[in-house]
């Protein structure tokens, strides 16, 4: 297939910032330089070259029909941008898209390019979710994300000589070991997503607290920021493994049924626990409410005794019954007391063995 012709960027719309909900890449607008490395498989070697010099390696290495070429910008300024889409020949839509940001997980094709959007999930405390923007096209693979976020720490790449043994294989190989890093990064996340509900879950049984209900919050708006993100991952893959696709070698496509087997135990993992904490909110608001039936019996219990015992003293304090049933003023006096006492008692017995006090 002929390489496609390069496109005017005179008409390609500059960067807006997008709102950062589902990704935390710095959309490429701020007009500050950042980083870009070509690197090249060329005649069985790995050549390597970054910022203006690589870009003029670009050019060169791109015109070899037997080069593997890999663009990775980290953080680019839309001139950047604009310089590396001229020589690749990008469709405009494709540079907007880049530019922007702040896009959902998909797959286009355009001019006979394909423009694939991932997030990347730091592993960190917090959940941080990083756009990458991938353009497979023929005989290169360019790759658009913030400097939060390097492909080549991924397993794959980051052993010895597993960039070039990767890339030797062609630039589809390198979207797979891309994809697969970026997919496998999301297991530790709903690892981690699980112990957490596990231990809200004990909370909310043992003592439902305030505290306990602002964690499970937290937890139900981690899991739609990552649900959000890799949700549509399944589309991506389950499109390139199911169309016919003249940049993906057929034999390559093996490996990314791979990355939708584990993106749809993911989702399946996913809206378990998105159940498990819907479940867990119920479990909360039973305990409140069981909480506060307690309470109110206790209430009742404790009523119920005070007004016995107010009752037989307003009624004595008033009629003075009898000037104590008879029994002369004193020991009609200490009479009642008694009695009232040993009511109480008796009452208190009563409902403390009906779970009441």
């Amino acid at each position: 297939m002929a390489r496609p012709t390069p496109a005017s960027s005179s008409d390609r719309p500059t960067g807006r910032v997008g709102e950062p909900v589902a990704s935390r890449r710095s959309p490429a607008s701020a007009g500050v330089p950042g980083v870009v490395r070509v690197a090249a498989v060329v005649e069985g070697a790995l050549r390597e070259s970054t910022g203006d010099e690589g870009l003029r390696r670009l050019a060169e290495w791109l015109k070899r029909p037997d080069a593997s070429v890999w663009i990775d910008m980290a953080g680019p300024s839309p001139a950047q941008v604009d310089a590396v889409g001229d020589i690749l020949g990008l469709h405009p839509l494709i540079v907007e898209d880049v530019l922007e940001g702040n896009q959902r997980a998909k797959i286009e094709t355009t001019d006979g390019l394909v423009h694939i959007v991932l997030f990347a999930l730091d592993r960190s405390a917090n959940v941080a979710i990083n756009e990458v923007d991938l353009v497979l096209g023929v005989g290169y693979l360019l790759t658009v994300h913030g400097p939060e976020w390097d492909p080549r720490h991924s397993h794959h790449l980051a052993s010895d000589g597993g960039l070039a043994a990767i890339m030797a294989r062609g630039t589809d190989h390198l979207l797979w070991a891309i994809g697969d890093d970026i997919v496998d990064g999301y297991f530790p996340y709903a690892d981690r997503l699980g112990d957490a509900i596990d231990a809200v879950q004990d909370a909310v049984i043992s003592k439902a607290t305030p505290d306990t209900l602002e964690s499970l919050f937290a937890l139900k708006r981690e899991l739609i920021e990552v649900r959000r993100a890799a949700g549509p991952t399944r589309e991506v893959f389950n499109q390139i493994t199911n169309r016919d696709n003249s940049l993906i070698d057929p034999e390559e496509l093996v490996y990314f049924r791979d990355i939708y087997d584990h993106v749809i135990r993911l989702t399946d993992e996913m809206d378990n626990y998105r159940e498990l904490a819907s479940s867990t909110l119920d479990v909360y608001l039973t305990q409140v409410n069981n909480n506060l039936s307690v309470i109110m019996k206790r209430l009742t219990g404790v009523t119920v005794i005070v007004a016995g015992v107010g009752a037989i003293a307003g009624i004595f304090g008033m009629s003075e019954a009898g000037t104590a049933l008879a029994g002369s003023e004193g020991g009609g006096f200490w009479l009642v007391t008694g009695g009232t006492v040993v009511a109480a008692a008796i009452a208190t017995v009563v409902l403390r063995r009906i779970g009441w006090i």
